[in-house]
């Protein structure tokens, strides 16, 4: 599955212009600009899978620096203050990883 089977490609054209610049990043307004916010849990549990890359059912700290890589390969990977500042906003349990319940509400914030 595409990212493009759940998310309007125009939509990550101008999320992903939006933060082209380092420490650009914003998780609530990126989700909400690519339309991911308004979507199902279910579609958003498919975006999920598509972010966990070692489908470990976890997104760790590496694949989260790669995130925006995900929606487009020309995108750019987070800074590591961005990269930490995301994880700490997803990471409700204090296990270093984000799961697909806290990813869930992570994009409903």
């Amino acid at each position: 599955m595409a990212i493009t089977d759940i998310l309007a490609a125009k939509d990550i054209e101008s999320a992903l212009s939006s933060c082209q610049a380092d420490d650009s990043f914003n998780y609530k307004s990126f989700f909400s600009m690519v339309g991911l916010s308004s979507k199902t849990p279910d579609q958003i549990k498919k975006v999920f899978g598509i972010l966990d890359q070692d489908k470990s059912g976890f997104i760790e700290e590496e694949e989260l620096q790669l995130f925006l890589k995900n929606f487009s390969s020309n995108a750019r990977a987070l800074t590591s203050a961005e990269t930490k500042a995301f994880m700490a906003a997803g990471d409700t349990d204090g296990d270093g990883k984000i799961g697909v319940e806290e990813f869930q509400s992570l994009v409903k914030a």
